[in-house]
Order: structure tokens, then C-alpha cells, then sequence
């Protein structure tokens, strides 16, 4: 399966509490709730997979990705008042997020 003329939102939270089993929950409750907004197409929910090669990066503790029809629908979703609850509720509990947006080469 290929991905022609989509736009991908793959976003990467680390936690402030690294190891807190509550706090990771409380993430994936939160981006559970912004999967459903009206534009993304699909989205997916992960964790670091245990695969360990020297261009591998696990460490990270939950990652997002989305996929919408265009740049136009994820400009959207960044101004949603789920997402924008999701931020107010959720951003205490990470210290840091590295967003990768990519469309087609």
C-alpha cells in the first residue's frame, strides 16, 4: 500500500516522568480522544517496538501518527478544540516532542 498525495503528521512525546506507567496512559487517553477529529484519515497510536540497530532511536515513550488528505485538513486539526484540549490537558506531561510532517517526494 503507497501513500499518494496524502499529508503525514507523525509526531514523537517523550515523557517529564519517564517510567510512569500513569502517565503514559494519560497520553494515549489523550490522543485516543483526538482520534476523532473530523480530518485525519487514519492515526495510529505506538511505542518504541524492540528493535535494536545503531540507526534506531527508542527513546521515545509514545508516538503519534496521522494521516489527512492534504495540508489544508492538518491545518485544521491543529486548530480543532479537541486538539487544542488535548494540549492544555496532556502538555504537562511530557518534556519534550519532535513532530516529522512529511508529503510525497
Amino acid at each position: 500500500m503507497t501513500l499518494e498525495n496524502k499529508f503525514v503528521h507523525h509526531v514523537y512525546f517523550w515523557l517529564k516522568n519517564t517510567g510512569s506507567k500513569e502517565d503514559k496512559a494519560a497520553l494515549v487517553a489523550g490522543l485516543t480522544k483526538m482520534s476523532k477529529i473530523p480530518t485525519i484519515k487514519m492515526c495510529h497510536i505506538g511505542q518504541p517496538a524492540d528493535t535494536n540497530r545503531d540507526v534506531i532511536d527508542r527513546s521515545y515513550a509514545v508516538s503519534w501518527f496521522t494521516l489527512f488528505d492534504n495540508a489544508a485538513d492538518q491545518a485544521s486539526y491543529q486548530e480543532d478544540p479537541i486538539h487544542l484540549e488535548f494540549v492544555k490537558e496532556c502538555s504537562h506531561l511530557w518534556n519534550r516532542v519532535v513532530v516529522y510532517d512529511s508529503l510525497n517526494a
